[in-house]
């Protein structure tokens, strides 16, 4: 499924080629790009859910949240997910202030969807660039997040 989602966003958004909303011609070109039909159906829903998270006034995710400053627990799955270098990522991003906390929870809540054995620190920077190319307002964010996923870093990013 993360294969798919990256190349949708690499070559139909990334690519600023106009992006098909119909889900058969899209499933179609996904098929003749070799994916598999139940792949292409998860990943479809998955962007679906990303497009409903930031269209909707409604975060369910944020009433948890007490304050800005308040430190985020992650759930044991969350932990399972998300190794102690994506965690420690996510919250550098914060710091930077790449990602809000409303950010923040759409990349947990859609890094959690993604079916996968594994997951690294990699995969996690794709998903949130594409959370924040998803997020109206968001432009600075995005062009901070794809220059630390484009650009080769020396030395601490701190």
């Amino acid at each position: 499924m993360f294969d798919i989602l990256m190349y949708l966003f690499e070559n139909l958004v990334h690519s600023e080629s106009e992006f098909r909303v119909d889900h058969d011609e899209l499933t179609d070109e996904l098929l003749r790009a070799g994916f598999h039909l139940d792949e292409i159906y998860k990943a479809l829903a998955w962007v679906e859910k990303l497009a409903q998270l930031q269209e909707t006034e409604a975060k369910p995710y944020l009433s948890r949240v007490a304050v800005p400053s308040s430190t985020r627990v992650y759930t044991p799955e969350e932990h399972t997910r998300l190794d102690t270098q994506c965690r420690g990522f996510l919250m550098f991003l914060e710091q930077v202030k790449v990602l809000d906390i409303s950010t923040r929870e759409m990349v947990i809540d859609r890094t959690m969807e993604i079916e996968s054995n594994e997951f690294c620190l990699q995969d996690l920077k794709w998903v949130v660039l594409m959370v924040l190319f998803n997020v109206p307002g968001k432009e600075w964010a995005y062009e901070q997040m794809e220059d630390l996923l484009f650009e080769e870093q020396e030395g601490p990013l701190h």
